[in-house]
């Protein structure tokens, strides 16, 4: 009975528009209180939560992608991927996908994934005849892989809450990350070619796509360099992110000469608001997580999950059930804050591996992102686009229910997920 009413009082707080890290620190802090233990808790819980290695590859990645995005470097690499296959049916499409692709491997976040190339592809596929809602479904979900394909920022806090390799996690978004790249081809060319109605892009030229291809190389690097030095254990996440700041700085001031100073400056606003929102978030999570510990919350959630879900398949689709609607209500990171310390204590005596979770909870987020009201993705596209909210939302669903169907496809084959943390 505690529980439901330490949850019910949580989300009452959050439906009257109390953000979710006082919410989250302050119900805590009242728990605390109640059941007559030390407030000094809660100023050591914030502490600590944030005192942690792991934790500072998150305002670094930001920083870099932020870097990049005000270099404009999703308009060279939209150039490049387009050169080579935009004269396929539904090419720019396809193009636009690859494109969100590449930069969820440089970036780690899926808000500057889909501002980036957005704000480059919208008006080159609105001017081609492809239909709106389709454009900015497309661009609201692509937006997404920046959290599924490594570096994710998710996922590093995922393996923060959780004490699970970070590495590992990230070798378990690859192939559920190819998987949805294919999903979303897919349907874009097979949209194009039943719905019609756009204009074709010619096919470029050699030359076209020698100079284009060249000029994206930089970026390309930057993500093989961030990539394949975390996996071949030249540097850790935290390193990399270190690493991919330099490189980035290198490629927008002294290769391309895109960024300027102004530039540089909104790109450090930019990346020190959205970490110090994240931050919060984490320190609120971590006294309301100490709360309901204490109060055993989360034991005796597990023991009664255990008890009624015998089958794994069940437990997942109630989870699954459970993140859809919450995503209606909140945010990606405050969903991984709340449920993950709740629910991980089940995964072993149901024997769900911690890591094929964390993709699962990931992909589940990314539905998060996409879905109305407080989709985050959905008010991204909608800034770049100046769109109808409606507009854009009406996009999402054949997005939405190819994430759905990637969760089934890695539900029925793990291996999709687990075979490269295992055998890499």
């Amino acid at each position: 009975m505690e529980a439901v009413f330490i949850l019910a009082g949580l989300f009452a707080l959050l439906f009257v528009g109390v953000p979710v890290a006082f919410a989250l620190a302050g119900l805590g802090w009242i728990l605390l209180e109640l059941g007559g233990f030390s407030p000094l808790m809660v100023a050591q819980g914030m502490l600590s939560s944030t005192d942690n290695f792991v934790l500072l590859a998150v305002p670094l990645f930001l920083l870099m992608s932020n870097i990049l995005l005000q270099g404009g470097v999703g308009r060279d690499l939209f150039e490049a991927v387009q050169v080579w296959v935009g004269h396929w049916p539904g090419g720019l499409a396809v193009a636009t996908i690859l494109s969100c692709g590449i930069f969820a491997a440089i970036s780690g976040s899926s808000v500057a994934t889909a501002a980036t190339i957005g704000t480059v592809a919208i008006p080159e596929m609105s001017k081609r005849g492809y239909p709106r809602p389709f454009v900015l479904g497309l661009l609201a979900a692509g937006g997404t892989l920046g959290i599924l394909i490594p570096p994710s920022i998710p996922m590093i806090v995922y393996g923060f809450i959780t004490e699970e390799s970070v590495i590992a996690l990230f070798l378990a978004g690859i192939g559920p990350g190819l998987t949805l790249i294919a999903l979303f081809c897919a349907y874009a060319m097979l949209y194009a070619r039943f719905a019609g109605g756009y204009t074709p892009s010619p096919k470029a030229d050699w030359d076209h796509r020698r100079r284009a291809s060249i000029r994206a190389l930089p970026s390309i690097a930057l993500a093989a360099v961030v990539v394949m030095g975390i996996y071949a254990g030249i540097f850790t996440p935290t390193e990399a992110s270190a690493i991919g700041v330099v490189v980035a700085l290198a490629i927008t001031v002294l290769l391309l000469r895109t960024l300027s100073w102004s530039a540089f400056v909104a790109a450090v606003y930019q990346a020190m608001v959205t970490t110090v929102t994240i931050l919060l978030i984490v320190a609120g999570a971590k006294v309301f997580g100490k709360a309901i510990t204490l109060y055993r919350l989360p034991q005796d959630l597990s023991a009664l999950i255990i008890q009624t879900f015998t089958e794994p398949f069940l437990f997942i689709i109630v989870v699954a059930g459970v993140l859809v609607l919450m995503g209606l209500v909140l945010e990606a990171l405050s969903m991984m804050l709340i449920m993950v310390p709740v629910l991980a204590p089940s995964l072993l005596p149901l024997g769900i591996d911690p890591i094929w979770f964390g993709v699962f909870f990931v992909i589940m987020v990314e539905c998060a992102l996409i879905t109305p009201p407080v989709g985050l993705n959905l008010y991204v596209i909608q800034a770049v686009s100046r769109a109808p909210m409606g507009e854009v939302a009406r996009g999402v669903w054949p997005f939405l229910a190819m994430m759905l169907v990637t969760v089934v496809l890695i539900y029925l084959v793990p291996g999709i997920a687990l075979y490269l943390p295992f055998n890499f």
